[in-house]
């Protein structure tokens, strides 16, 4: 078997986090993004192969990730002439490939047991199997009606209130065959959900469903991208490097230099080789990367410092998320909801 992340996105939404760095290798507590979802892949031990479908800023992927053996799969790079979409980039990455293939969307953090789903996939011999999760507000999404059997029947996009008819949406995980590839034309951009599933449907095809109701989000934007780091030390989902639920949600990197006075807040991660100067605060809920230097009678609380950043004495970083080597001046305020691009420049006394 083969597995499929589709990782060619421009991470738009994710801006200005996303100008230096692609979305598939934005830190998460010291890990790229995308060794989430290869942790999940290894749940299958009959995938032999990863391929990473890329477009944008594919070297920096491939400086990350290289051949995979360190981490005990192989990794195949793909990268796309042109933007194909969803169903087209998926044909173009199996151009070579006989055997089922399990897809991911390369924005899709969750605690899915991959293996359930590509069990399910077999039992019922399904010719696709697409993975459903509720949410709150179907709207936003495009929602994904299911029959008596257990089939896909329908899918809508962007419904009205008048047309929301259920709250399962598609989660963005797939199992696939690849002899339905041939509906898709080559070198053309098209879309796997408005195109190639409908197919699927309309031919009265096997297409089967998996209902998942546990921890799933898109991190594609900001605030999602801080979400994920908030779930993930209040233990909504268990990952490197809380691996533990019943331990105390405290890691903090053995070489972290400690000035006098420091207090350290859990639920808190502080990286390896970072400086934290006398007097300072850092927690609860902050995720400091490493390198960072936090001065002296400094705050950091709720908040995501990316490697490299300084932030001067006495200043405050509460609920904001800071790009790498960014550098915050002396009694600096930068509040809720503040994103900053790499190498950003506040000034002393500024308040963003």
């Amino acid at each position: 078997m083969k597995a499929i992340l589709l990782a060619g996105g421009q991470g738009t939404r994710l801006r200005p986090l996303t100008l230096n760095t692609p979305k598939p290798v934005v830190p998460i507590f010291g890990r790229p993004f995308l060794h989430y979802q290869i942790d999940r892949i290894l749940q299958v031990p009959e995938i032999d192969e990863v391929i990473l479908s890329l477009n944008y800023q594919p070297e920096r992927i491939e400086a990350v990730f290289g051949d995979g053996s360190s981490l005990g799969v192989r990794i195949r790079y793909v990268v796309e002439p042109i933007p194909l979409g969803t169903a087209g980039g998926i044909k173009f990455a199996c151009r070579d490939v006989d055997d089922t293939v399990v897809v991911f969307n390369g924005d899709v953090l969750t605690e899915i047991d991959l293996a359930a789903v590509v069990a399910h996939h077999r039992q019922h011999r399904a010719l696709a199997t697409i993975v459903l999760t509720p949410v709150d507000n179907p709207a936003a999404y495009g929602l994904v009606e299911t029959d008596r059997t257990g089939n896909v029947s329908r899918f809508v996009e962007k419904p009205d209130p008048s047309q929301i008819t259920t709250n399962r949406i598609n989660a963005g995980i797939y199992v696939l065959e690849p002899r339905t590839f041939d509906r898709i034309p080559d070198d053309v951009s098209w879309s796997i959900e408005r195109k190639y599933f409908p197919s699927l449907v309309e031919r009265g095809e096997t297409f089967a469903a998996y209902l998942y109701d546990g921890y799933w989000i898109d991190i594609g934007t900001p605030d999602k991208y801080s979400e994920v780091h908030r779930d993930i030390l209040d233990g909504r989902f268990n990952a490197v490097p809380f691996t533990n639920p019943a331990a105390q949600r405290v890691v903090v990197s053995p070489d972290v230099r400690l000035g006098t006075g420091v207090s350290i807040k859990g639920p808190v991660f502080i990286d390896r080789n970072v400086t934290i100067e006398d007097g300072a605060t850092v927690g609860p809920g902050a995720v400091v990367g490493h390198g960072c230097r936090v001065g002296a009678k400094a705050t950091i609380e709720g908040s995501i410092l990316w490697p490299g950043c300084t932030v001067g004495a006495g200043s405050v970083v509460s609920g904001a998320v800071l790009g790498h080597s960014c550098t915050v001046g002396a009694s600096v305020s930068v509040g809720a909801g503040t994103v900053l691009g790499d190498g950003s420049i506040a000034t002393d006394f500024t308040k963003l």
